[in-house]
């Protein structure tokens, strides 16, 4: 008998894995179909809910585009292009990690695909990894893909996010944990962890036996005098369990490069990504020449990026900490704050923002353009249910001008709500 299109798609969907299934939306990107909807409408957006850089790239690497002239464009080497190892080495070297060579270093796809492959290198299908929540949403899809179980331990926004004592934390370690893993700074909460923190997290590695995986990407994003702790500093006291995850696209606003690199001493960790690396070929040959030229950024590009992100955060927590039933600690590093609103379902805020509040650009004669702000609900940043239900995160990415403009949109949103 002939199968009808309904019952086809039917036995189709059915054959699909479970894993699939799993792999959470991301709350950063799933309200994208409303947002594309108001833009065609005439309406602009501001997008608060993306840690997309507004920030030049530099031109250092610009220049290699203007200068391409290989035909065709090959392959790389499935650790890293040669150039680009040895530049990583020098820069991981001014950080005081000496003791690294290019052999303790793997690029990846993106920081995210070395995420992926620490999980995978850490953690067979069914073991536990320790997190932090609110934690970068992402570590759900990478955790799902390897059928790795996320830990979640609650940290609170009325200290700023910071750790819980370690007797807590030692209470979450079962025989299925394998590893730790964090983020710092702290992508979504802007929180930087302090060296007894990590300290903690290194003596808990350390006496059971457990990875410690430190995701670095925000490493440079650090205000009122704070300096990041990086686990490159405790690499040799645990050299065995320690791996650090870092990527190029916030530091140097290559988001679209897509380069970031995998860091262990562990032979038999390097020795295993580069496996993987061998299946997946290389990462992009332009993307890492372009990346290659890292050591070759002047210091003052460095100063000036981080001068004004901490400026345009000096301004988001001045502009929403005034606003009525708002809460927000102040970040103290990244580009990113989770903030709580006086309402009850910030998705239904989120998306409403979207799809129902407009408010016209200030003008002379008040015929400006329809505006509104997308921010990310809070809630996909939780592993825990009904966590985050009443908070967003904003990531500070735009001019201080827009910024200001959003806080007040904002302000007048929050006003009119009326769910």
């Amino acid at each position: 008998m002939k199968k009808s299109p309904e019952s086809t798609t039917l036995v189709f969907l059915s054959m699909t894995s479970q894993r699939l299934s799993s792999v959470p939306a991301s709350p950063i990107r799933k309200l994208v179909p409303y947002a594309t909807a108001a833009k065609k409408a005439g309406v602009k957006v501001y997008h608060f809910n993306i840690g997309d850089p507004d920030i030049k790239t530099p031109e250092v690497m610009l220049q290699v585009l203007r200068d391409w002239d290989r035909n065709p464009v090959g392959y790389s080497q499935s650790q890293g292009e040669p150039s680009l190892l040895e530049s990583l080495k020098i820069y991981y070297h001014g950080l005081g990690a000496i003791f690294l060579d290019t052999s303790h270093l793997q690029v990846t796809i993106g920081g995210s695909e070395a995420i992926s492959w620490a999980l995978f290198a850490v953690a067979d299908p069914g073991d536990e990894i320790i997190v932090f929540e609110p934690f970068y949403a992402n570590y759900n899809t990478y955790a799902a893909v390897n059928g790795v179980q996320l830990v979640p331990i609650p940290t609170n926004l009325s200290d700023g996010f910071h750790l819980p004592a370690q007797s807590v934390i030692e209470g979450k370690i079962t025989k299925k944990t394998k590893a730790i893993l964090y983020c710092n700074p702290n992508n979504p909460t802007g929180t930087v962890y302090s060296k007894s923190e990590i300290e903690t997290l290194v003596a808990l590695a350390k006496k059971h036996g457990l990875f410690l995986l430190s995701d670095e990407v925000y490493r440079e994003f650090t205000y009122d005098g704070a300096r990041q702790v990086s686990l490159l500093s405790f690499m040799q006291e645990i050299p065995e369990h320690a791996i650090v995850l870092d990527s190029l696209s916030k530091r140097y606003s290559v988001c679209g490069a897509r380069i970031g690199a995998l860091i262990s001493l562990n032979q038999d960790i390097m020795a295993g990504v580069l496996r993987i690396g061998q299946g997946r070929l290389s990462a992009g040959l332009i993307d890492q020449l372009m990346a290659a030229k890292l050591t070759k950024v002047p210091v003052s590009y460095f100063q000036e990026v981080h001068d004004e992100y901490e400026k345009r955060r000096d301004v988001l927590y001045e502009g929403l900490r005034h606003i009525p039933g708002v809460t927000i600690p102040k970040p103290e590093g990244a580009f990113y704050a989770i903030v709580g609103l006086p309402v009850e379902d910030a998705e239904h805020f989120c998306q409403w923002l979207l799809t129902d509040f407009r408010d016209p650009s200030p003008s002379a004669d008040g015929s400006g353009q329809a505006e509104t702000v997308m921010v990310a609900p809070a809630a996909g940043f939780y592993a825990t249910p009904g966590k985050g239900k009443n908070e967003v995160r904003i990531a500070y990415v735009l001019s201080i001008p827009d910024i200001i403009r959003c806080i007040d949109i904002l302000t007048k949103a929050l006003n009119a709500y009326h769910p």
